[in-house]
């Protein structure tokens, strides 16, 4: 008899199924001529909760400037990815994150650039201390329904619903550009944490 898979173990084994994948897509032959050698840039992603709304930050400065987004950033040396998601947030917007739920994982590729973006999306309905303004975002509070998707990134309005409805899911978008997708898939993932 079988014994049955721990939820770390789940979670590890659909990791490295989805690095195999994604690393079979940049080496198929349709890529080969545009990606050569691709490297990961680690970062992530929150989006603080309360009950009907959502805390976002419009981006003052650097990639993404002008868009409404969560709060988050490249992951450091040495940092655990649940660590620099909580870093990242306290430094943009001056939350601090008791608990966070990771809710998604979304691996971007821009069309001319090597370095995929490997985001983990996570979000807290515990948390410390009120949104404030800083030097890289301005937060501000969202109704669920009032989303602006069309001042975010496109890609936002195919994931965004499986993060509001509670839904885990993995995606995968192809920039050509900041505006245009080529390529994407998403899906939900059946594990359930407890």
């Amino acid at each position: 008899m079988e014994r049955a898979l721990s939820t770390e173990e789940i979670k590890k084994e659909r990791h490295q199924e989805n690095e195999k994948a994604l690393r079979d897509k940049l080496m198929s032959s349709s890529h080969q001529s545009s990606v050569i050698m691709a490297m990961k840039k680690v970062l992530t992603l929150v989006f603080v909760r309360e009950p009907g709304r959502i805390l976002l930050g419009m981006k003052k400065r650097g990639f993404g400037q002008g868009r409404w987004n969560g709060f988050g950033g490249k992951v450091e040396k040495g940092e655990s990815i649940t660590d620099g998601a909580k870093r990242e947030l306290l430094e943009e917007c001056g939350v601090t994150a008791k608990s966070l739920n990771e809710v998604g994982l979304i691996n971007f590729e821009f069309v001319g650039d090597p370095v995929i973006l490997e985001v983990h999306v996570f979000d807290t309905w515990d948390y410390m201390n009120s949104p404030v303004e800083t030097e890289e975002m301005r937060p501000q509070w969202y109704g669920e329904k009032e989303v602006p998707f069309g001042e975010m990134w496109p890609d936002d309005e195919y994931w965004f619903p499986h993060m509001l409805n509670g839904k885990k899911f993995e995606a995968y978008y192809k920039f050509e550009g900041m505006d245009k997708i080529l390529d994407s898939w998403i899906k939900e993932k059946t594990e359930q944490t407890s």
